[in-house]
């Protein structure tokens, strides 16, 4: 059985990649958040207090660093299997 190749365009190429990464970016703030709502059990602690001590840069370009390396990993996975 052949495997027919998919030729992209530059466009398409962008899109995929920016749904991968802004979908790992989604994980990585959903497990960031959860974990600090739940650790910041306060009476007074709020779900837009774990949003604020969440949303940091410094969270940011960790997060956009992963998911960066998540989408090559996945896209040379995608080409090589």
């Amino acid at each position: 059985m052949t495997r027919h190749r998919i030729r992209r365009t530059p466009l398409q190429q962008f899109r995929t990649a920016a749904i991968e990464i802004g979908f790992i970016m989604f994980l990585f703030y959903a497990n960031l958040l959860m974990g600090e709502f739940t650790r910041s059990n306060a009476v007074h602690h709020t779900v837009l207090f774990a949003f604020w001590d969440v949303l940091t840069p410094e969270n940011f370009a960790i997060g956009f660093v992963a998911a960066c390396l998540g989408h090559g990993i996945f896209e040379y996975l995608r080409r090589r299997l």
